[in-house]
């Protein structure tokens, strides 16, 4: 009987600490994404507001087929930075310090730069 409780012991202190890992390469990141997720790759268009992060959806078929009418201003881009750990509110990578952010009523949000309208997705987990 001493046995079966020290293997029933075992077993629940060894699925009690499943999940539990390190910060390794083989962790997964539980929450948000951050800029320095998309910083990893040079392609990376993004910009931070709110503690979220927007990343460029030009290259999404769904983005592009969506029509949509500008709403109010969202926010300005107040600084660039290709530094993950220098983003902070109002922070991006490829666009210019100035350029107005404006909500729509789809789920994109719509940069325009020298009157090019492009279009950022909020980058959510789940």
């Amino acid at each position: 009987m001493k046995t079966l409780k020290t293997v029933a012991f075992v077993i629940m202190v060894a699925l009690m600490t499943v999940g539990c890992g390190t910060n390794g390469e083989n962790s997964t990141t539980i929450g948000n994404p951050t800029p320095g997720d998309f910083l990893e790759h040079d392609e990376a268009d993004i910009f931070y507001i709110g503690d979220l992060v927007y990343s460029n959806a030009e290259n999404v078929e769904w983005v592009q087929e969506l029509e949509y009418t500008l709403d109010d201003e969202f926010a300005e881009i107040t600084r660039q930075t290709d530094k993950a750990h220098r983003f902070k509110n109002g922070t991006a990578n490829k666009l210019p310090v100035g350029t107005i952010i404006y909500e729509t009523d789809t789920p994109a949000y719509i940069a325009i730069v020298d009157g090019q309208e492009i279009p950022y997705l909020k980058m959510v987990e789940g």
